[in-house]
């Protein structure tokens, strides 16, 4: 069988989708308009396979030769070789998809513009607390392709999954037996152009339900709450606020979850170590879905007291100078910045900018005006952000900094931060304009704090 990955990428997809076709006996061909340099971590995860690279361009011999074409979430729809495959009828699937065709277990799917990672990580947390065997992968960056034979039908497997990853879930017709949506806000309109189709990919995670299946919203979420009308699968809410008919809420300083009339103590709201109210919410939406699997509330616990968060998001760094350093380079939406400006009490100085996705800033500026000391940028959409900015403030607060290096923006923000300020890297972009991914960006982000002296 003659395999084409189309787009091997930096995410562990491309490489998982030739790992496991190789282990299949097929011929493997692996096409990526980026050269080997740009390319080789994920290059030496393949050196030990007998694959063929073409690299630096696609060619429509890789696409026509193929009896299957596996597509990366690069590839947008209307990329040339993925409709020269359709053209021609050749079989079209993803790394994600070959998942679930695979998966004997119960998936578990976690997608929303903000909140994704974390609430996957708590979930994956809590599940594996009660249930070593549980897994947790996707697009928080694990494959479990290469695994997913072997995990057992009576344990959980918990996904991450993106805009990209659910708008083709749809060839397979799937959705998870749980569905979880932590909000919903604009966002990669430079793949999908508008936000009317970005949200009908993300709607892939309901789509396919059955009456079987739940559906874990957030009941703060308006557009969320209007999806509810729809699904198919058993509706389940949370939110900050007491009314939800059932799930898990905020009482005061606690976290209840109610289900059939009848109300549950599971933890207090200070158990959770990550701050902000946006992580409440995301462990709201974890709490719901522990409770549905059955997860005694002990466990679930334990489990978000000993919770630290994830790297990159709003990750304490360390204090130099009486000076709190966060990185929060995940942060790639403008409603992702704002979430982290309001995160904190402190006195804010802000780097942020980076890869331009299309959206807009407007709402991400009045906060920054709002709540931000100084705004240090820098990327492509530097110029945009600063635009937005001088459109709401009224005086010389906050003070604009303009930086062409993450370094000099870190070296800039020490030096007009004073005792008690707080010094964020929570860019509301993308990190391709500077660095491979956000995790490059942040982990370059704290080697220049950690060097202060």
């Amino acid at each position: 069988m003659n395999v084409t990955i189309l787009g091997l990428g930096l995410f562990s997809g491309g490489v998982a989708a030739a790992r496991f076709f190789s282990g299949q006996g097929a011929r493997i061909t692996v096409t990526d308009l980026r050269d080997a340099d740009a390319l080789q971590p994920s290059l030496d995860a393949l050196k030990d396979l007998p694959i063929r690279f073409v690299l630096g361009e696609h060619r429509e011999e890789d696409i026509l030769g193929a009896d299957l074409v596996v597509v990366t979430p690069a590839i947008k729809e209307d990329n040339t070789y993925l409709q020269l495959a359709q053209d021609h009828g050749i079989r079209l699937t993803t790394e994600i998809n070959l998942v679930f065709e695979r998966c004997r277990a119960p998936v578990i799917g976690i997608t929303g513009s903000n909140g994704k990672t974390t609430t996957t990580s708590l979930l994956g947390a809590i599940l594996q607390a009660h249930d070593p065997r549980a897994v947790v992968g996707g697009n928080i960056g694990k494959s479990v392709l290469n695994e997913i034979d072997a995990v057992p039908s009576d344990t959980l497997v918990a996904l991450e999954l993106s805009s990209f990853q659910l708008k083709r879930l749809a060839w397979i017709d799937r959705s998870p037996h749980i569905s979880i949506v932590t909000n919903l806000t604009p966002n990669h309109l430079d793949w999908h152009s508008t936000f009317e189709n970005y949200a009908a990919s993300k709607q892939q995670i309901l789509l396919s339900q059955t009456p079987d299946d739940f559906a874990i919203l957030n009941a703060d979420d308006p557009i969320l709450c209007d999806w509810a009308k729809t699904c198919k699968g058993q509706v389940m809410w949370f939110s900050i606020e007491e009314s939800v008919p059932e799930g898990a809420f905020l009482k005061e300083t606690d976290i209840l979850f109610r289900q059939d009339g009848h109300e549950q103590y599971i933890c207090a709201a200070d158990d959770l170590r990550i701050p902000g109210p946006h992580n409440l919410s995301n462990a709201l939406a974890a709490i719901t879905t522990a409770c549905v699997c059955g997860v005694p509330p002990a466990v679930i616990r334990s489990a978000v007291s000993d919770f630290s968060g994830v790297p990159h998001r709003v990750e304490y760094v360390t204090e130099r100078e009486g000076i709190r350093y966060y990185n929060d380079s995940a942060c790639t939406t403008p409603e992702s910045t704002i979430t982290a400006l309001r995160a904190f009490e402190a006195p804010i100085i802000l780097i942020a900018g980076g890869y331009d996705k299309g959206v807009d800033f407007g709402l991400m500026a009045e906060e920054i005006v709002r709540n931000a000391r100084a705004a240090v940028l820098i990327g492509k959409t530097a110029d945009s952000i600063e635009q937005a900015v001088r459109i709401y403030r009224t005086g010389t607060t906050p003070e604009i900094i303009r930086c062409t290096t993450i370094e000099d923006a870190v070296e800039q923000s020490r030096t007009i931060a004073e005792p008690g300020d707080v010094v964020v890297l929570s860019p509301g972009c993308a990190s391709y304009d500077m660095f491979t991914n956000y995790e490059a960006r942040g982990n370059r982000f704290k080697e220049l704090v950690w060097e202060i002296r």
